[in-house]
């Protein structure tokens, strides 16, 4: 099957009870069994439950992957991977990463006794000079938040140690246009709040792998911990499934339309998009990516009052945490996804106080734009030129 049929059809037969074509939402707690370990594969919903079930197959198979398992948040899947830490070993991150995975990593797993090197470049010998006998995972996000970094995962991989994994987050990407697994990765992690599905009504997380000896121990972690989705909270990421190869399109066509605007305008200073030919990944990007994605940074030539003042003025954009809903959501990162950051280690890796993080929705883009020109003609006034 390809992308689109398996977003629709994998795991998602007609009932054969009722005939619904529609997966029923299995809300039961527990389940009945006909003498004991007489069940149907289900026995309590934190350990299996068949509507989270059906989640985990149709994820995995769009990333190409054997096994899948859906958790509350990306946080608790992000934990579920860090559970595979023993003693003595290591994590090799690229320093361009979300503020809650920097927070977990710096609050949570060094205090625990784990070390952490960050990579500042995409540089394949800067990642190689990190990686060492010790380092039990290497942690990349590409495309970047929120830099829009890209990193060559195929030779990344090449660099693993014997008990090495790399895990790839590919949230931004979504498996429609990037699949790390066919490329070395052996954890692909996603936060599902996000593209996957899609209308900022879930908060999710999913894991995929090929490995079962992976699999078993973080499913092991999943039913331990219990950091299990609902089974409506499952619906409606499968719902949002059915529908993630044409929203990735509309949601590229119009950040492409967007950063043509944006890249004539001159009260921008720089624009981040890995479809851009100046990106200084665009060869990597082009390599491993089937598009670009609806994502993209830039930096406004404007102080935080005159940017407030553009957010303000925006009518339709939105300005909100998260991303890759099919509204159009705009931050900034210094001040709100990254704030966990000191002011130190934020302009270490580059995110300023004018650095604006776009999710670009699926609205008519010619609205998405004039809404854009709108705001900087109003910020403009204010520094006494208009565009």
């Amino acid at each position: 099957m390809r992308f689109e049929t398996k977003a629709l059809h994998t795991s998602q037969e007609p009932d054969k009870t009722t005939g619904d074509v529609i997966n029923p939402i299995h809300i039961s707690t527990t389940f009945y069994q006909d003498g004991v370990g007489g069940h149907k594969g289900f026995e309590y919903s934190r350990t299996l439950n068949p509507t989270r079930k059906v989640l985990e197959e149709v994820a995995a198979s769009l990333e190409n992957a054997k096994y899948g398992l859906a958790f509350a948040s990306g946080c608790a899947a992000s934990m579920a991977i860090l559970s595979l830490l023993q003693r003595g070993e290591n994590i090799v991150s690229a320093s361009d990463i979300y503020g809650g995975m920097y927070r977990i990593f710096e609050k949570i797993i060094r205090p625990s006794g784990y070390d952490i090197k960050y990579v500042f470049s995409t540089r394949i010998e800067d990642f190689k000079r990190s990686i060492d006998e010790n380092t039990k995972i290497i942690w990349l996000e590409t495309p970047s938040n929120p830099l829009m970094q890209i990193y060559d995962i195929k030779a990344i991989a090449k660099l693993k140690k014997k008990n090495t994994l790399l895990v790839v987050d590919n949230t931004f990407a979504t498996p429609y246009f990037q699949r790390p697994i066919d490329m070395g990765a052996d954890i692909v992690i996603h936060s599902s709040s996000k593209y996957i599905n899609g209308h900022s009504d879930v908060i999710g997380g999913l894991v995929m792998t090929n490995d079962s000896d992976l699999y078993r121990s973080i499913k092991f972690y999943q039913n331990a911990a219990g950091a299990v989705p609902s089974p409506f909270d499952c619906y409606l990421t499968i719902r949002g499934i059915k529908t993630l190869a044409i929203r990735m399109e509309k949601h590229q066509s119009n950040a492409k339309a967007i950063v043509n605007f944006l890249s004539s305008h001159k009260s921008i200073n720089k624009i981040f998009y890995p479809g851009l030919e100046t990106h200084p990944d665009f060869e990597i990007a082009k390599k491993q990516m089937f598009g670009f994605g609806g994502m993209l940074s830039f930096m406004i030539d404007a102080t935080i009052e005159q940017i407030n003042t553009f957010m303000r003025n925006l009518r339709f954009i939105k300005l909100a945490e998260s991303l890759g809903g099919v509204e159009s959501l705009i931050c900034i990162p210094a001040k709100m996804t990254h704030a966990s950051l000191s002011r130190e280690e934020r302009d270490r890796r580059g995110i300023t106080d004018n650095l604006i993080r776009l999710s670009v929705g699926i609205e008519d883009v010619n609205d998405l734009i004039e809404d854009l020109k709108s705001a900087l003609n109003s910020m403009n006034k204010i520094m006494n030129y208009e565009i």
